[in-house]
C-alpha cells in the first residue's frame, strides 16, 4: 500500500473557496486513502466501518463537526464503489442526504447558491448509486497474512539526503525526484547522509505494520558508521510511519548495525507515545519524518516542551540497554 502523505486534517474550507464535489476538501481524499488502506484487512464490513470510526472519532460521531456529513457520504460512496455492503453506512449516509444535513453544512460554511446548486446534483447521483448499492459477489483483495516488517526495534539505518530531504519514494525514481528550493524546483542531488533508529515497531489491527524512530536532526557529510552515530549528538523523535518493501528500496535505506533499545527508556525519555495504528490505518509513510537540517542548525527540544516542534534527544545512549 503506496499512498502517500496524509495531511493533518482540515475543513472543506479553503480560503473561502468550497468544491461541489464529494471530494474537494482535503478531508475527503484523505479519508478515501484510509479506505484503500482498511479496505485490505480481511475483516466483515461492519469491522471495517468501526476502524475508519475509531481512526475518526470527531468526524464519524460529533454530528456538529464539519467532516461529519462527508465521512459518511465518502464512506458510502467508496463502500459501495468497492461493492462493500453496510446497512449502517447506507442508512446514515441517506438519512444525511435527505434530511438536507450536508447542504445545511456547507451553507453555514459559506457555499453560495451555485455552489449548493452542483452539491445537490453531486448528492442526487451519490443517492441513486446507494439505493442501486448492493454486496459484490467478486471476494475482495485482502491481506493473506500479516505484513512483514521491515525493520525491528534497534535497527540503525542510514540513507542519502539532499540539503536534508531523504529521497521522495512516491516518485518513479531518484532521477525524477524534485527537490524544492527557494529559488525553485530543482533536480535532487545528494549532498548529505540522515540515519534514523527504530525504537518502536507493531502491526496495526495485527496485520498492517508501521514503524516508529529517532531520527538524526542535523545531517552528516560522510556516510554514517555505527560507532559515529554515538556520543553528542542531537536526535528527533519522528512520527510513526509505514513502510513497504518499495519505499524501503527507493529511498535506499540501508542498515549498518542495531542498538541494543531499551523499551522503557524510550517510555521514559518521551512519555505518552502511542502505537502507531493511526498512521497504519492511513498508510502515512515514514519517508515524511526522515528530513534533517544542515549541521550546526537544528533546535534542541528536551521533553517536547516546545510546540509545533518534535522532542529531541542528546545522544542515542539514555536509550540503550546497557546504560545504567
Amino acid at each position: 500500500m503506496e499512498i502517500g502523505f496524509v495531511p493533518n486534517r482540515r475543513t472543506l474550507k479553503v480560503m473561502g473557496i468550497f468544491g461541489p464535489s464529494l471530494y474537494s476538501g482535503d478531508f475527503a481524499m484523505d479519508l478515501r486513502t484510509s479506505i484503500s488502506a482498511v479496505v485490505r484487512l480481511p475483516f466483515e464490513p461492519e469491522e471495517l466501518v468501526q476502524i475508519l470510526g475509531r481512526s475518526n472519532p470527531s468526524a464519524s460521531e460529533d454530528q456538529t463537526n464539519e467532516e461529519h456529513t462527508t465521512f459518511w457520504l465518502v464512506v458510502a460512496d467508496q463502500f459501495a464503489k468497492r461493492g462493500i455492503f453496510s446497512d449502517r453506512v447506507r442508512e446514515k449516509a441517506l438519512a444525511i442526504i435527505d434530511s438536507g444535513e450536508d447542504i445545511a453544512t456547507l451553507q453555514s460554511l459559506g457555499m453560495d447558491a451555485a455552489g449548493v446548486r452542483r452539491r445537490l446534483k453531486t448528492l442526487g447521483d451519490l443517492r441513486a448509486r446507494i439505493l442501486a448499492w448492493h454486496a459484490s459477489n467478486k471476494p475482495r483483495n485482502v491481506l493473506r497474512k500479516p505484513q512483514p516488517l521491515l525493520m525491528q526495534i534497534g535497527d540503525v539505518l542510514i540513507y542519502p539526503t539532499c540539503d536534508g530531504e531523504n529521497i521522495n519514494p512516491y516518485y518513479p525514481s531518484k532521477e525524477k525526484n524534485i527537490h524544492y528550493t527557494k529559488s525553485g524546483p530543482t533536480s535532487w542531488i545528494q549532498n548529505g547522509w540522515g540515519a534514523m533508529v527504530i525504537v518502536d515497531a507493531g502491526r496495526a489491527f495485527e496485520f498492517l505494520a508501521w514503524y516508529r524512530s529517532v531520527t538524526l536532526s542535523e545531517t552528516r557529510d560522510q556516510e554514517p558508521s555505527l560507532d559515529s552515530l554515538r556520543g553528542d549528538l542531537l536526535w528527533r523523535l519522528a512520527s510513526p510511519g509505514t513502510c513497504s518493501a518499495t519505499h524501503f528500496r527507493k529511498m535506499e535505506l540501508e542498515k549498518i548495525g542495531i542498538f541494543p533499545i531499551n523499551g522503557e527508556k524510550v517510555k521514559q525519555e518521551f512519555p505518552g507515545l502511542r502505537p502507531g495504528i493511526s498512521a497504519a490505518a492511513q498508510d502515512i509513510s515514514i519517508a515524511n519524518s526522515m528530513k534533517s537540517v544542515p549541521p550546526g542548525t537544528a533546535i534542541p527540544n528536551p521533553g517536547g516542551k516546545q510546540k509545533w516542534r518534535s522532542p529531541t534527544l542528546p545522544g542515542i545512549e539514555s536509550l540503550l540497554q546497557n546504560r545504567p
